[in-house]
């Protein structure tokens, strides 16, 4: 599990505490830049993708994204503790 300091610990708290959409939405739209949440939302959809079995190549060509984040993102999921797994297993399935 990577350090959690302190800064980290209070943005997930409050993320996960926030009950209302509308107030999330606004939130990572002045927190972010618009390139930092496009980018958010693409590094979803490429674990979403590689779960449903794309290939990388097809990610890269969808997705518009750079070959290392889509390679990036199959590394960490092969790690079957990861976030990245417990998300798809919790959310998606």
């Amino acid at each position: 599990m990577p350090k959690v300091t302190a800064s980290k610990k209070e943005l997930v708290e409050l993320l996960a505490d926030i009950d209302d959409m509308q107030a999330i939405l606004l939130f990572l739209s002045d927190l972010l830049t618009k390139s930092e949440y496009e980018e958010l939302g693409k590094r979803l959809q490429i674990i979403k993708m590689l779960d449903a079995g794309f290939s990388q190549r097809e990610i890269v060509e969808k997705l518009g994204v750079g070959i290392a984040t889509v390679t990036r993102g199959s590394a960490m999921m092969k790690n079957q503790k990861g976030g990245f797994r417990h998300i798809l297993d919790t959310h998606y399935e």
